[in-house]
């Protein structure tokens, strides 16, 4: 996996691309020169996990024959901060599932998720506390 970040014109403005061309763009916050136009690197831990999340249980769905028309995920983080850094120690996921779904099924697709095969869930939980909630409509 490899991942190149170019600077673009402007200030703290990258852009991330991925070997296939994948591409997003991050910056920094105003207040350290940034222009806000893109997502910042933490904000993209937590799109991270929840992009990571969100593939599992709908693989997990599928497999089910659980009829998903659709899925939202809301990830909030708190952080505190340490010496010359900050990290995350709470992490919230909410899925908006809409379908007429399983309630057992869908609960057992997000508990395999976020504990055993979302990566990015896994590597963020040695320094947060992953909790998560769910709405079927």
């Amino acid at each position: 996996m490899k991942i190149t970040i170019d600077k673009l014109a402007e200030a703290q403005h990258m852009q991330a691309q991925n070997e296939t061309g994948g591409a997003i763009r991050m910056d920094g916050s105003q207040s350290i020169g940034g222009l806000e136009g893109g997502i910042s690197p933490m904000q993209l831990l937590l799109a991270g996990a929840g992009g990571c999340s969100a593939i599992d249980i709908v693989n997990i769905l599928e497999k089910q024959k659980q009829p998903l028309e659709d899925l939202q995920v809301e990830v909030e983080g708190d952080r505190q901060t340490r010496d010359t850094y900050s990290e995350f120690t709470t992490i919230h996921l909410h899925f908006i599932f809409t379908g007429d779904l399983d309630e057992k099924k869908v609960e057992r697709a997000i508990s395999l998720s976020i504990n055993k095969y979302c990566s990015v869930s896994k590597t963020l939980e040695k320094t947060s506390t992953i909790t998560h909630s769910y709405t079927i409509k």
